[in-house]
Formats: C-alpha cells, structure tokens, sequence
C-alpha cells in the first residue's frame, strides 16, 4: 500500500478516548509535513466525534478534503452504554451527576418498547455541551462560563435503536442513524420518555456510510507504516 497525501487519501482511523477529532487532525498534518517535508498539506475530517467517544473517523487529504460533505451524509453506526436513573449536565460523564431517579421498576422489556418510540424522524435538541456555533463561539464555551443558552432542535433520523443488553443502572445498546444525531441528546430523551434520567458513560463509533472500524488503523499503525515506507526514523508522538 503506497500513500500520495497531496493529491488526496481517504483514511480510516479509530480516534482514542479523550482525542477531539482536531486532535487527530493536528497530529497528522504535523506528521505527514515532517516525514515527506511538506509546506502545507491539507487535512480534515468527515464527522466531528465526542472527546469521550472513540471510534471510526475519516480524514480526507489534499484533493479529497472536497469529499468531505459527503462522507459527513452518510449514515452512523454506534454502539455504547448508558446509566438509567441519574442525569449530567453534559448528558455524559464529562460532568457531574445532578439528578437521580428510582429505576426498581424499569425492565429490560419497558427499555426495548421505549426504544421503539424513537424510530423514523424525530426533533432533536443538540447538547448544551457540544461543539454547535452559537453567535460565532462553540456551544460548550457557553455551558462551561454557566452562560444561559437554548439551542432549536432539529431533525434526524433514527434507523435503528436496538437495547442489547441490561444490567441494572446500565443499558448497553446500538444505533443506526443520520447526520446530525446526538447519541447523548437521544440518550437523555430516552430517559425522559421512562419519567427517568440516564446519562452516556462510553460510545464508539462502528462505522460511517459502508466504512468500517474494523478497517481503521490505529494512530501509532498508521504512523508506524508511514515510516516503515519512507525510511523516516524520528516518530512524532503528540
């Protein structure tokens, strides 16, 4: 397998935990200038994916980064967990509980028929927490400053909500849907619509269109390719 970075790659990484989808950016623009000593190179990538989520990530170089709307189109596969009967701020375990509900009487068959409720289009409120633009700033500048904002639900689609698997507070579980969809914000839905709370503890991203993780290279793979092709001896870290 042989790389031209310039004229355009479409590659498939799994972004660790506590990586924003920049970072993964970043590290790699840095890389590839350095190893094939580069003025500029462009790099970017098709879907941001949570700091606390991991998973498949696309990045497009050179020409291709003019693909990347619709690598961002396509459908998502996720699986993750949550925790019923507690609530965060940030829908996830970025932020402290502030809530608690009594969950003794909810069984996995109650989960499986409010998981149905959710299927086809649904209105979508994005978290508070997120990295939405508001006014020119990213959204979870506001929550982090306690700054009041309300952002306008949108529309999305739900293919699939599958409840997989429960052992009481947690609920592991799969999605199928489109662009745009929040696995936190349908996380804290799902526990509003049980009179209940739940929070996401871990999500990753399984694949993007017809694109796989099981594909995907780890960083350090990647990075330890390119040097094995180009004979380049100092390995970046980042």
């Amino acid at each position: 397998m042989s790389f031209n970075f310039p004229e355009g790659e479409v590659l498939l990484l799994d972004k660790p935990v506590e990586w924003t989808s920049f970072d993964v950016v970043n590290l790699l623009r840095s890389f590839l200038l350095k190893v094939y000593h580069l003025k500029k190179l462009k790099v970017g990538h098709a879907g941001t994916l949570d700091p606390m989520a991991d998973g498949l990530l696309i990045i497009c170089t050179g020409k291709m980064t003019k693909q990347i709307d619709s690598y961002q189109g396509m459908d998502k596969v996720y699986v993750g967990r949550m925790q019923m009967g507690a609530t965060t701020p940030s829908f996830d375990v970025e932020t402290e509980i502030d809530n608690q509900f009594d969950i003794s009487g909810i069984t996995r068959e109650i989960l499986e028929n409010a998981s149905k409720k959710f299927l086809g289009e649904i209105k979508q409120v994005p978290p508070i927490y997120s990295a939405i633009k508001v006014k020119g700033q990213r959204a979870y500048l506001y929550a982090r400053n306690n700054n009041e904002l309300k952002l306008k639900s949108r529309d999305v689609i739900i293919h699939e909500f599958k409840i997989l698997n429960f052992e009481p507070p947690f609920v592991d579980f799969s999605v199928k849907c489109s662009k745009g969809t929040y696995i936190r914000a349908l996380v804290r839905d799902f526990g509003e619509s049980l009179s209940n709370g739940a929070f996401l503890t871990s999500l990753k991203r399984t694949q993007i269109g017809d694109y796989k993780l099981t594909s995907a290279w780890t960083i350090d793979a990647f990075k330890e390719e390119i040097l094995r092709q180009t004979g380049f001896q100092n390995s970046i870290s980042k």
